[in-house]
């Protein structure tokens, strides 16, 4: 699969959700589920724990307790569990009799998954629309708190607010060294709201899981310490809004439903997990596939904001398509896709050199970032002009913080304090310009 970030919000807790919470069902019916996917859950966690209480049980399945004593009181009934212990508040401790063990062995063969129980595939689809991207409308002070630690003009932030607020999608283009994928990374910290997603979804009788860890980032909860019934339903998870980034290691079987034959299980691809949050597809055109496979594959989506995926058994299924796709890419769009395409994607951005101003501004930031005790003038001036106006050579976002990088790296070498010279920037210049210009 892909390789995932995600990426933290700057000095900002989010906001939590506001319309969707998921509570906790009374029954199973209620939560969807029927007896013969409780006892397939409950004899696998068995197989693997041997012992276990009533609640723990329950826990394990992130259901409440209240149904499990006369359910499990049933499979002693049917000799398919025994009562190793007596407990208060009507729990016991539980284990496998031998019909037991046989059939949570075939249930296990069946699929090997053992954990929260799974959530129906019309209840996630519906939390999607609820939380959708586009019900969040970022204004400009939210830009200002996303992108603090980048030096944009006022015209770019005016050109990206749109965009954004649009929640369609947009290519951000432009020379290499510009800040593309940077300002892409932290699009989704424009969105202040957190949003709750399933662990693992039952699509027509599979499972395909949901919540990743590498692409999803919880919401820490406070612990009140009490013994109280959860308010919330345990098989859901409540997660900032996902940041996904996929880049030239984006294969095309990465954006289809991934079966285990081993485990019996199913991974969700990327842009379904990206649901309700951003995608990101970095360094587009290097892809492992064409740019016009992807364009084929994603043209009706980014049209009906809704995909056409397939299961393990070759049913199709229809799924939300709702995130904010970002395709950042250091060619024209042109010359990557025809019109078809970029008419589905409406902004395209051009990240452009900093002009010379911008690009002092952004050594004196870097600077102090990086633990100078101040910006010499002469210096910058001699590196301008000896290393750039005479060279003819492009100011790009990423050279401050490289040289300095250079310069900071070689002082703590020899010993020696953080300083701007004309001969640090020249050693610097000499090492990084050799093999890019």
């Amino acid at each position: 699969m892909s390789q995932t970030l995600v990426a933290p919000l700057i000095n900002n807790q989010p906001e939590t959700t506001k319309g969707f919470r998921p509570s906790p069902p009374e029954d199973f019916e209620q939560a969807g589920l029927n007896d013969v996917q409780i006892e397939g859950l409950v004899l696998k966690f068995l197989l693997s724990r041997g012992l276990a209480t009533g609640r723990s049980i329950a826990n394990e399945l992130g259901l409440p307790f209240g149904p499990f004593p006369e359910f499990l009181r049933t499979l002693k009934n049917q000799q398919i569990l025994n009562y190793s212990n007596a407990l208060t508040a009507n729990d016991f401790i539980y284990s496998l009799t031998e019909t037991g063990r046989t059939r949570a062995k075939r249930y296990h063969e069946e699929c090997s998954y053992v954990g929260p129980a799974p959530v129906p595939f019309e209840e996630y689809v519906a939390s999607v629309a609820a939380q959708s991207i586009t019900l969040e409308q970022p204004k400009k002070d939210d830009l200002l708190r996303a992108f603090e630690d980048l030096m944009l003009t006022d015209e770019m932030l005016d050109t990206l607010g749109p965009a954004i607020n649009s929640g369609r999608g947009f290519f951000l283009y432009g020379s290499p060294g510009n800040g593309k994928s940077s300002i892409a990374e932290r699009v989704s910290r424009c969105f202040r709201s957190t949003v709750w997603i399933p662990k693992v979804i039952d699509v027509r009788g599979d499972l395909v899981r949901l919540f990743d860890l590498s692409a999803h980032e919880p919401v820490e909860k406070e612990s009140s310490g009490l013994l109280l019934e959860e308010a919330d339903d345990q098989r859901w998870i409540e997660i900032r809004r996902p940041r996904i980034v996929a880049g030239g290691e984006l294969r095309m079987e990465d954006l289809e439903i991934h079966f285990d034959p081993v485990t019996k299980m199913s991974e969700a691809p990327l842009q379904m997990k990206s649901n309700n949050g951003t995608l990101l597809i970095d360094d587009f055109g290097r892809q492992r596939m064409p740019p016009i496979e992807l364009l084929n594959r994603w043209i009706v989506p980014l049209e009906k904001r809704y995909d056409f995926l397939t299961l393990s058994n070759g049913k199709q299924i229809q799924v939300p398509f709702d995130q904010l796709i970002l395709f950042s890419t250091n060619l024209e769009p042109r010359q990557l896709v025809d019109e078809a395409f970029l008419r589905r994607i409406p902004y395209k951005i051009e990240a452009v050199n900093p002009n010379e101003a911008a690009f002092r501004k952004m050594f004196e930031m870097f600077a102090h970032k990086l633990g100078f005790t101040e910006v010499d003038p002469a210096a910058l001036d001699h590196l301008i002009k000896t290393h750039y106006l005479k060279a003819s050579r492009p100011f790009r976002a990423c050279h401050p913080r490289d040289l300095l990088l250079q310069v900071r790296s070689y002082c703590i070498y020899n010993d020696l304090p953080l300083e701007m010279k004309r001969e640090y920037f020249d050693h610097a210049a000499k090492n990084y310009f050799t093999t890019i210009y």
